[in-house]
């Protein structure tokens, strides 16, 4: 009979973590390599070639290939702008319900062997297993004992290999291509644990998209070089042209400013707004996807255009609007809005008068 004092509320466990305004908004967090668990095999994929990129210094390019014709490629690596015609790396990537054991690799091992004997393209550098959940023990074993693997994956070929290379024919291992198996070098198989890809795609654009935790902090951005330089010549021209409107004259260049003190000022503070947009149009490219600060620019662009358009006493009049209405410009959705500043969104404003999308002074005027 169940004793009544075995009976006990129900309550949640005493491990539960302590509810903060993050969890409500989103839940427990979950671990990187969990979430990497939970990928599909096209976002392992996407991971596998976006965490490639942070190996920009060893590699030239870097090229996805997918498709039942892949011929063993996933991620190619290549050392040149040469390709295939040139050293690479291939990475290849494997989503299973565990970790990648030798039975499942057999036909990967085959694939590289078989298409680049026949000259589809030169064998790999460096052939790298990237599993989304690790390779098993007895396929490491065998990754760290070359001679090894390749009496095993000679071993496995007519079972695992001959029918599963290609649908049209079957690949025994005779011939050319078995003399081309003994002569292959087996040490380039290796294999890439999850934590050092997570490590690797940290350094990529692609890292607070894929996984969350907020962009990094950016550094102090430094002080305008003294002399003008050939790159803000276009924005320095309209605001030369919005202080000539205000005060009915042409200034030619900015020295021609030294005896108008406030103007003098005045540049110097569009200068540093110029320079903060830049540093982080720079800070975008290395946090963020190409085309995250391209979009924050049109949406700086968006808010402030029609009042750059409307009627004002002068060009420093229209130019002062629009930076006034550019501090209060708050995109929701970009990922940049959390690092983005006053400073920032009033600089991106001369980055579009750079490239003439803002006008101080009208054409008509």
């Amino acid at each position: 009979m169940i004793d009544p004092a075995d009976l006990k509320p129900i309550s949640a466990s005493g491990a539960a973590p302590t509810a903060t305004a993050a969890n409500v908004m989103t839940g427990i967090p979950i671990p990187k390599i969990s979430r990497v668990h939970l990928f599909s095999p096209d976002d392992w994929e996407a991971f596998t070639e976006e965490y490639a990129h942070s190996l920009e210094t060893e590699y030239a390019k870097v090229r996805r290939f997918g498709g039942s014709g892949d011929m063993g490629i996933d991620v190619a690596c290549f050392l040149t702008e040469k390709g295939f015609e040139d050293g690479w790396d291939n990475y290849q990537c494997k989503r299973y319900s565990s970790a990648l054991t030798p039975a499942n690799a057999w036909i990967e091992l085959g694939k590289i062997i078989y298409y680049s004997w026949r000259g589809e393209f030169p064998a790999p550098r460096k052939h790298y297993f990237c599993a989304s959940k690790g390779c098993s023990t007895s396929f490491e074993k065998l990754l760290n004992k070359p001679s090894e693997l390749k009496d095993k994956c000679r071993e496995a070929w007519p079972t695992k290999c001959a029918a599963e290379i290609t649908m049209t024919e079957n690949v025994p291992l005779t011939g050319d291509l078995e003399s081309y198996f003994e002569a292959f070098d087996f040490t380039i198989f290796s294999s890439k644990s999850v934590a050092d890809m997570i490590e690797g795609h940290a350094k990529t654009p692609f890292h607070s998209v894929r996984f969350g935790g907020g962009l990094p902090a950016r550094l102090a951005t430094e002080a305008p070089p003294q002399e003008h330089q050939p790159h803000e010549s276009r924005y320095i021209r309209q605001l030369l042209d919005a202080y000539g409107d205000k005060e009915g004259t042409s200034f030619n260049d900015a020295s021609a400013l030294s005896s108008h003190t406030m103007l003098d000022e005045n540049l110097r503070r569009q200068r540093e707004r110029f320079y903060n947009a830049e540093a982080l149009r720079n800070f975008a490219r290395d946090t963020v996807p190409e085309g995250t600060f391209a979009q924050l620019q049109d949406e700086i662009y968006h808010g402030v255009a029609d009042e750059c358009d409307g009627t004002h006493g002068n060009g420093f009049e229209r130019m002062s609007a629009v930076l006034k209405l550019a501090a209060n410009v708050i995109s929701t959705s970009n990922p940049l809005t959390p690092v983005t500043s006053v400073p920032d969104r009033q600089g991106i404003c001369h980055q579009l008068a750079n490239v003439d999308r803002l006008t101080w002074v009208s054409k008509d005027a």
